[in-house]
């Protein structure tokens, strides 16, 4: 398998269009009412058609759905009615999305596609998978579930598709990842699609990937940048606890907060502490041994997040550093270069954060625009929108150990049932068991993501370009 995508020998293939399509896809296309093919669309479909990898980045509400979907219809169209393309999701909301727009753009067409994720009945899914199904789209955890059992067979597979690879790595799926690669046949064409593009996500493509080519439609199309610049409108009187939620569904493995003054400091820092957060901070009052002592840990990963003030940061240079979060934006935006450019070190992947009023996005978007930084603004999550993200990554994590269980650690295991029954007969059972959840998500965060495994990570410094030519392709067969 062949590391590079910089140089290869994949002639650069011209976009294609909706009207390229057989006339019933291009029909169903017409009645979703989409005119003209986005750039994402245009641009992946040539290379899944004509069975070349592909690594993707295109940012969620790209139209990246469609630009796996439709060359996915055109290949399979009146196909073998066999599992040939597998479309893995992060979350069972998005799986249901995506299946959702197959069904819509296959109504008249003869694809078939079954949606397979946690938290639902396996009954439907195994009818699904008996009687035959040429797309499979689903949570990771639960396809291996499928493959495990034998219920999902994947000899035929033709196509392989990572929907949102970084949300996933991110949701605690790496070893799912690995262990349904062990089921697939080794001749495919496999495509990822990821908004951002850390170690994490180019180690992954290394493992499944052959001789990609690198498609990007993120900002100029010119070159990838390391870094993604995010901002959040918050309420100034809840700013608080929005970084609480903020941390929680982002997730970092260790990140810098930076605050104006060495009050906000102190208050942030202990903020995260009280809620259970590895939190140090550096402010200018600090002796330099003190700051030292604090610098050591978060080099070492001994620390999960600094607070600090500008004056405290300066210096700081920390090529393992992922995330920076601007709590208080600074009176001068230029101080948002030398505070963002704490992370994305050394070829690194950053993300950096922003908690801002309207007005402050006011001025931080006529900055971005200023200095060409390309900001992607979301909406602040809600209680809601933590505790059901908290719900699947949790899910999936103990359903992913519990696979792997021994007969003799199941066995141990049934000493506790005492234990249990005497917890559900209590007044606190429910305090209890959410102290026990939260314990265990404490010890998965300080243990660190899965180990992936560490391989040279792809190079993807260099953007294909544009396509040049047109290229020749089969017609499927359509449904009468």
């Amino acid at each position: 398998m062949n590391s590079e995508v910089i140089e290869t020998d994949t002639e650069k293939l011209e976009p294609m269009q909706f009207d390229q399509y057989f006339p019933e896809l291009v029909t169903a296309i017409k009645n979703r009412g989409w005119q003209d093919a986005m750039p994402v669309q245009a641009g992946v479909a040539p290379y899944l058609l004509k069975g070349i990898d592909a690594i993707v980045q295109s940012r969620t509400g790209s139209g990246k759905t469609a630009a796996f979907l439709l060359p996915l219809i055109e290949k399979l169209a009146g196909s073998s009615k066999t599992t040939q393309a597998l479309v893995l999701i992060p979350t069972r909301e998005l799986a249901q999305q995506v299946y959702a727009e197959l069904k819509a753009l296959t109504d008249n067409i003869e694809v078939d596609g079954v949606a397979i994720y946690g938290g639902s009945s396996y009954r439907p899914q195994f009818e699904a998978l008996k009687d035959g199904v040429r797309i499979v789209i689903g949570t990771p955890g639960r396809i291996l579930d499928h493959l495990i059992r034998g219920s999902l067979n994947l000899k035929h597979l033709k196509y392989l598709i990572f929907d949102e690879a970084d949300e996933m790595l991110s949701m605690g799926f790496y070893k799912d990842m690995v262990k349904i690669g062990e089921y697939l046949p080794k001749k495919r064409v496999t495509a990822m699609f990821s908004a951002t593009m850390p170690e994490s996500v180019k180690r992954l493509a290394r493992r499944f990937l052959h001789e990609p080519e690198f498609l990007c439609f993120s900002g100029d199309g010119t070159h990838v940048s390391n870094m993604d610049h995010i901002f959040y409108v918050v309420d100034p009187m809840q700013k608080d606890r929005s970084l609480m939620r903020i941390i929680e569904v982002e997730d970092p493995q260790n990140g810098i907060i930076f605050c104006n003054t060495r009050n906000e400091v102190e208050y942030v820092a202990a903020l995260l502490k009280r809620f259970g957060y590895d939190a140090d901070q550096i402010s200018g009052d600090l002796s330099q041994n003190a700051r030292e002592a604090v610098m050591a840990k978060l080099k070492k990963k001994d620390l999960r997040f600094l607070v600090a003030t500008d004056v405290a940061a300066r210096g700081i240079d920390i090529s393992n550093l992922e995330y920076v979060f601007i709590y208080d934006m600074h009176k001068d935006t230029d101080q948002y270069i030398h505070r963002a450019g704490r992370t994305a070190r050394a070829g690194n992947r950053g993300i950096s954060i922003s908690l801002v009023n309207q007005m402050e996005a006011i001025d931080l978007k006529k900055f971005a625009t200023r200095t060409g930084i390309m900001l992607q603004e979301r909406k602040a999550p809600t209680e809601e929108h933590v505790q059901s993200r908290l719900c699947e990554k949790l899910s999936a994590r103990l359903e992913s150990e519990l696979r792997e269980f021994t007969t003799a650690q199941k066995e141990r295991s049934k000493r506790y049932k005492g234990v249990l029954k005497e917890i559900n007969a209590g007044e606190n059972a429910e305090e209890i068991l959410l102290m026990l959840i939260d314990n265990y998500h404490q010890s998965f965060i300080k243990k660190g993501r899965e180990n992936i495994e560490e391989v040279e990570p792809i190079p993807v410094e260099k953007v294909s370009q544009a396509p040049k030519r047109n290229f020749s392709r089969r017609r499927p067969p359509r449904k009468s």
